[in-house]
């Protein structure tokens, strides 16, 4: 038994497990996520419902991305349709400076993420003109997320998988580079892009087995509140794996790929 627990504690050490864990507590990495939740929830969905609603092509508006998102299909699907979807009408009363103002609204949900690379990388914060860059960001998002949601219809099998592949990876690797300002290079970025995706299949299995019977649930029991619940919880997943990849991506970096040194790196080494 003590041969095995001095092989195990020698394989943590080898593996700088303490090392993630630490750099997970210093980032309150979950802090981080509940705060991309709530913003995402009340900042950012109101953007994506009027985006949706406008939508030429019309099919299914904010909550088929959400359900596209969570993996959802048949009777949990339908509930958040029905709950989520708003009325058309939506287009009509909303003025041009209430677009602004929720893209105004959005800006702070870009710009956390981008402090939450930061940490990461251990970079000082960016300047405030650097806004640009966070509401940019917004719009490649809110493309993506577009994008992800008319394909779920068109294209099924390896063809839609493939591209939700490539284009999630490079979005989150062009997206840690693009709110940074360049300060790291591309190829440091690489692992935390593909460890993010990972992170997101994952959890998009566990949402299928887990939230999809559990919106039902909810629904009959408490009604709305009960699937906005759901949202919000899946929505901290989303959070903790954005940030826990990227995190991720760094700690794989400094402990199994090639050392930082002066010559070769944008950014100080992680415990500087």
């Amino acid at each position: 038994m003590r041969r095995h627990l001095r092989a195990f504690r020698h394989g943590w050490e080898w593996l700088g497990a303490d090392t993630l864990l630490r750099r997970g507590r210093d980032l309150e990495l979950m802090h981080r996520a509940m705060g991309f939740a709530t913003l995402a929830l009340v900042t950012l969905a109101p953007l994506f419902i009027v985006i949706a609603a406008a939508d030429p092509l019309g099919r299914g508006g904010f909550s088929a991305w959400l359900a596209d998102g969570m993996g959802l299909s048949g009777r949990s699907s339908r509930v958040l349709t029905e709950i989520i979807s708003p009325p058309r009408k939506v287009v009509g009363t909303t003025s041009v400076w209430g677009v602004v103002a929720l893209a105004a609204f959005g800006i702070p949900f870009g710009g956390s993420v981008q402090n939450g690379f930061e940490r990461i990388w251990n970079l000082p914060p960016g300047p405030w003109h650097r806004i640009w860059r966070q509401a940019t960001w917004l719009c490649v998002l809110t493309a993506f997320l577009y994008q992800e949601a008319q394909t779920r219809g068109a294209l099924h099998g390896p063809e839609r998988i493939t591209l939700s592949l490539v284009t999630g990876v490079l979005f989150f690797w062009w997206g840690q580079r693009f709110l940074l300002g360049g300060q790291v290079r591309w190829w440091h970025l690489l692992p935390g892009a593909l460890a993010t995706m990972a992170g997101l299949i994952g959890l998009r299995g566990f949402s299928y087995f887990v939230f999809t019977p559990l919106i039902v649930d909810n629904a009959i029991s408490y009604g709305t509140v009960g699937v906005v619940l759901v949202v919000e919880s899946w929505l901290i997943g989303v959070g903790f794996v954005i940030y826990g990849g990227a995190l991720f991506g760094r700690w794989l970096l400094d402990h199994h790929g090639h050392r930082w040194t002066t010559g070769d790196t944008q950014a100080p080494p992680a415990d500087a």
